[in-house]
């Protein structure tokens, strides 16, 4: 089974999506800042994936003029609760899909959500998106404890296709 990509999702349920990150957040302890609810909403905003130093511009009308370190440690934030995915072959960011398109109000242990993912990166449009990854770890070595996960297939979105 796959999950639908953000893409497909109107921003109308930006709010909604806000609200959600904020309850996942807020659920572990932790404080979700208005930075890091403005970098998840221009990574949601965007609909693909995101570089750091052009979240680091997009922030400046509103922020100021915010450092790298800070774009960053926001970055680091929201995907270590899940609420975004680094994609490693574009050195970019994405919203997870998963966390935001399911309203959970149950416990995801220390309420935060992870799941794995797989990501589909067009080669010509660099469009990525993202599918439910089904439980690798049923073929790792007894003992050895995974720590992150990257699955990214490479190739031609159905737009870009000849």
């Amino acid at each position: 089974m796959t999950e639908t990509h953000l893409h497909e999702h109107p921003l109308l349920d930006l709010p909604a999506r806000i609200e959600q990150a904020r309850r996942i957040v807020e659920g572990t302890g932790e404080r979700f800042t208005p930075l890091r609810a403005h970098v998840l909403e221009l990574i949601i905003e965007d609909g693909k994936a995101v570089k750091a130093y052009d979240l680091l511009d997009r922030l400046k009308p509103d922020v100021g003029s915010p450092k790298p370190p800070t774009v960053y440690r926001a970055l680091d934030f929201l995907s270590r609760h899940g609420l975004i995915h680094r994609v490693e072959a574009l050195n970019a960011f994405i919203a997870c899909d998963h966390n935001h398109l399911h309203d959970h109000d149950h416990d995801h242990g220390g309420g935060s959500h992870r799941h794995l993912a797989e990501f589909f990166i067009c080669e010509k449009c660099h469009d990525v998106e993202e599918r439910h990854a089904h439980d690798h770890t049923a073929c790792k070595p007894d003992g050895f404890k995974i720590t992150r996960s990257v699955v990214e297939h490479y190739g031609t979105c159905t737009r870009c296709a000849p």
